[in-house]
């Protein structure tokens, strides 16, 4: 296990590009197997999620190929679909979260998939209730392998039908698109999540030959081809990765452009740390944040105190509610943070408030922050990453401390941040990774 060791104090300038978007990479990867054409994808993160999801689909037989840095060719041909019987795909299939995403494209294409329960953060319950509900509607069949613990999901084909979503889930709203595009008949959707790179998956498959329409909107319907073919494709930046270079910008930044960010694709984010007091300046595609000596958070118009809580889009993502708290320590003023869709996430709190941080955890989803306003430095501290997005919040604040700090499981950082040290060390940063 690796360890971050992280010098604090020091600050920040220059500029920084974001990666492609982590989510929507899993999931355009995942739509490569819906045809045994090749698809081309671009601007593709080197990070550990997105990559045990590459070496999976080898293991399936998917021919990939790297033109690039960033840039991959893959091509489903020849899929060894005995391979999704075996007790080693079950296996790493129980790891890797991400690895749920390709239920859909198989039973959309071979009638058939496995099911194990798939890893990922130690934030609370992620269920997957969405995504079978909306196979079943569809017209697969579930039998559970109560030895192995998994399901084996079939369907001679597939019908499009009218489903309402129980929750607009992402990964849930991916899986059953990707699903229903080869489907017979028309496919609606109601409920659907519409964040940008659910869009992106929707126009990378129509660029494929397939027909959605509603992109955007909480409505899509598909109608259902007979086969896609090969296109090409460039992954968004990733909006999360934007949103915590905004928040280490806030908190030890001399003045950071953020590049190439996608800016009509963020929705509220930039509003939401504007709300905290931190200045955020749009030039062109690229954020600029300047130096700020304070920044002071806004109290709603009646004058009650300010609330920051996450919702499905154009709601404010709930992954970077770790990272507006962490800011919010240092700010001048007092917020609520109300985390609502997962029940743990909160929790990294505690390693926040040993450092020094002024918190009331109210319950598992709610914690009241009252800024130090830069008046009172954290303390440098020992800590372990829970998930990728506490992770990234506790990094913030070891760039911020007094002393040196170490956290432990940076793995998790890996799963979802690009050599994350390498480009912060460029920025000013003085962080070494170390082998436990």
């Amino acid at each position: 296990m690796e360890s971050f060791i992280i010098e604090g104090g020091h600050r920040l300038s220059g500029t920084i590009t974001p990666q492609g978007a982590k989510n929507e990479a899993l999931e355009v990867i995942c739509a490569t197997l819906l045809t045994e054409d090749e698809v081309v994808i671009s601007n593709v993160p080197d990070i550990l999620d997105v990559n045990n999801l590459i070496l999976l689909l080898k293991d399936m037989g998917v021919k990939v190929s790297r033109r690039a840095k960033g840039e991959y060719a893959f091509r489903a041909d020849e899929l060894n679909l005995d391979y999704l019987q075996s007790d080693e795909f079950v296996r790493k299939c129980s790891s890797l979260r991400g690895s749920v995403l390709m239920i859909g494209p198989l039973l959309g294409r071979f009638g058939r998939a496995v099911v194990a329960k798939p890893g990922g953060d130690k934030i609370g319950r992620r269920r997957l209730d969405t995504h079978f509900l909306g196979f079943r509607q569809l017209g697969a069949r579930f039998v559970h392998d109560e030895q192995r613990n998994v399901y084996a999901i079939e369907a001679t084909r597939l019908k499009g039908t009218y489903m309402l979503l129980d929750e607009a889930s992402v990964t849930g709203t991916a899986n059953i698109i990707m699903a229903a595009v080869m489907a017979k008949g028309t496919t609606t959707i109601y409920n659907a999540a519409c964040e940008p790179y659910i869009q992106q998956l929707c126009h990378l498959l129509n660029r494929m030959g397939a027909s959605i329409s509603g992109i955007g909107s909480n409505l899509i319907t598909i109608v259902g081809v007979d086969s896609l073919h090969g296109t090409t494709h460039r992954v968004l930046p990733d909006m999360i990765e934007v949103g915590s270079f905004i928040g280490m910008a806030a908190m030890v930044g001399d003045g950071i452009r953020i590049r190439e960010v996608s800016v009509k694709d963020l929705g509220i984010i930039p509003d939401a740390f504007r709300r905290l007091g931190v200045k955020i300046q749009v030039d062109g595609d690229d954020l600029v944040i300047p130096k700020q000596q304070h920044y002071v958070i806004e109290s709603f118009v009646d004058g009650t105190i300010m609330t920051l809580s996450d919702a499905p889009w154009p709601g404010l993502t709930p992954d970077l509610i770790s990272v507006l708290l962490v800011v919010a320590t240092q700010a001048r003023g007092s917020v609520l943070i109300h985390q609502k869709m997962f029940e743990s996430r909160l929790f990294f709190t505690d390693k926040l408030i040993d450092m020094g941080a002024q918190i009331i955890l109210c319950d598992p989803h709610r914690a009241v922050v009252v800024g130090h306003d830069h008046k009172k430095t954290l303390r440098a501290g020992r800590m372990t990453s829970p998930d990728i997005r506490a992770g990234i919040a506790l990094l913030i604040a070891a760039l911020s401390a007094k002393g040196t700090s170490r956290i432990a499981n940076i793995s998790q950082i890996d799963r979802g941040y690009e050599d994350i040290e390498a480009r912060l060390n460029a920025l000013g940063a003085k962080i070494t990774r170390v082998d436990d």
